[in-house]
């Protein structure tokens, strides 16, 4: 009878646990089952999440009762898990947990910006779920235009049909970032000085911006990022994505005290103001991020900091910190920049003097000649000394270059250490390996399965060019392989760094 009893309850906790599942309004997808939800629906908030994830916990009861009410107005609510669908996150460029993301079918999607409980979801949503483009009238305009901070207006003449798609266009894709509004009324475009089609961003701080190029949705863009952006903003949690999106170098303002900023704005505005729409500028509390200074190439130690980062080749220009910051010094050293009179500066430990070892060593100032030795399939893992799953697979990885010692001439068992020298690589975690084929360098293959010898050797075989194979012994190095989905992530402050994300605080 007494088993009876365990049985029976272990049953109804079960019975719950399943009922609870199949009450559950959010969506739980896998690979095979995302594309077509996505398609069949037309806006749908993703969660890419892990279990184990702090925040993913908190996030679970709001999520849920965001779904039940948002159910109401057909707005779905998805949740992917990423340690058991790692492929369909890593297709979806997650790199943080949990990353929420707006789909509007699969070629539209916009990273979610909004507050993490219930009711600011659905807000958020039922907000998304509305024309990308409120219509404005005489009598609504001007409260519109101080909305926001920044609130793009066109100025269409009703019949242009062409000018209002491709408007809407830009701002279907971008209604997460900016506020879109369309006025028709001749009259207003008058008042405003401007002549339809136009386009007009408004700044609160920092008056209009007018486009006065061809209407095409490319050129209205670029020209909508580059206003948006303030002379000089302030970079964090919240803002550091949109001065990425931008693309633009940006030039970082590193101070330790909310005064110094200040005055540092001040300061630099004319210069930023002088170079707007070829070099973003924003101020960054050192005190709080200094590990992205680091990541910089400057010392962490020395503030205020002045320092350019080239956003689409990740290479950095660091303003001599023993120099002081002035508006004539840093004027110099803009202009240097823009005009390329400037050599970046490149971290890199020296040039190891023997590679005895079973694993060859990679630092910035040999990472060419190594990674992309087009005679050489070349497997490389990026690392980070801290990391505990990469201090975990150090034998094993040791041992995977002694079994390919043979193969020297044409196997490259290579790892470079990301803290301490720049690689052009994206690094979203450590450890990372990829494998640069011979004959192929441009389009390395990013491993992503069991962290053993046997599955290694096995992914040069099946990957590399050469396709050599090894006989691997099954006394290899044992311990728990930790598979790529469960990569761990860089514990620091959620700014993106030239070497990939972190984790969410």
């Amino acid at each position: 009878m007494v088993l009876k009893g365990i049985y029976l309850s272990l049953f109804v906790g079960l019975a719950r646990l399943v009922s609870a599942a199949d009450d559950s309004d959010v969506h739980q997808l896998t690979i095979k089952t995302f594309n077509d939800f996505i398609s069949a629906n037309n806006l749908v908030l993703v969660e890419f999440f892990t279990p184990e994830c702090g925040h993913c916990k908190a996030l679970a009861p709001e999520y849920e009762e965001a779904a039940a009410t948002l159910k109401k107005k057909d707005i779905k609510l998805v949740k992917i898990d990423c340690t058991e669908q790692a492929v369909l996150c890593e297709a979806h460029d997650v790199k943080r947990y949990p990353d929420l993301k707006v789909f509007r079918g699969l070629n539209n999607v916009s990273p979610y910006s909004g507050p993490r409980e219930a009711t600011g979801i659905v807000s958020y949503m039922i907000t998304q779920s509305l024309p990308a483009v409120s219509i404005l009238e005489k009598d609504t305009v001007e409260s519109f235009k101080s909305m926001e901070k920044v609130v793009i207006i066109a100025y269409i003449d009703a019949k242009d049909t062409a000018s209002t798609n491709v408007f809407t266009a830009v701002a279907d894709q971008h209604r997460h970032e900016y506020l879109f509004g369309s006025v028709s009324d001749t009259a207003i475009a008058e008042r405003d000085g401007v002549k339809a089609p136009a386009v007009l961003v408004y700044k609160i701080d920092e008056g209009k911006s007018h486009f006065h190029g061809k209407f095409d949705a490319e050129l209205i863009t670029e020209f909508v990022k580059t206003s948006a952006a303030p002379l000089i903003g302030e970079i964090g949690h919240e803002t550091f994505d949109g001065f990425m999106s931008a693309g633009l170098p940006l030039a970082y303002v590193f101070a330790e005290t909310e005064k110094e900023r200040a005055q540092l704005t001040r300061t630099l505005r004319p210069i930023a103001n002088k170079f707007k729409g070829k070099v973003n500028f924003g101020t960054i509390d050192a005190s709080v991020f200094g590990i992205v200074a680091e990541n910089l190439n400057l010392k962490a130690d020395t503030f205020p900091a002045f320092v350019i980062q080239d956003i689409k080749d990740n290479l950095k220009f660091p303003f001599d910190q023993a120099k002081e910051i002035t508006q004539e010094s840093i004027a110099e050293f803009v202009e240097d920049y823009v005009n390329g009179r400037i050599e970046p500066n490149i971290k890199s430990e020296p040039i190891p003097e023997s590679q005895d070892g079973p694993v060859t060593v990679v630092v910035a100032k040999n990472y060419d000649d190594i990674v992309f030795d087009d005679n050489k399939d070349v497997l490389v893992e990026f690392y980070a000394p801290w990391c505990g799953h990469c201090q975990a697979l150090a034998p094993k990885y040791d041992q995977l270059g002694d079994a390919f010692r043979d193969f020297r001439d044409k196997i490259t068992i290579a790892k470079v250490d990301v803290t301490l020298n720049d690689v052009p690589d994206k690094i979203p975690s450590f450890p990372t390996i990829k494998l640069f084929p011979a004959g192929d360098k441009q389009r390395p293959v990013t491993y992503d399965g069991d962290r053993s010898v046997k599955d290694l050797a096995a992914f040069i075989k099946d990957n590399g060019k050469h396709k050599a194979e090894v006989f691997i012994p099954a006394d290899e190095v044992t311990g728990r392989t930790v598979s790529g989905d469960s990569q761990e992530k860089e514990a620091t402050p959620r700014i993106k760094t030239p070497q990939g994300s972190h984790d969410e605080l």
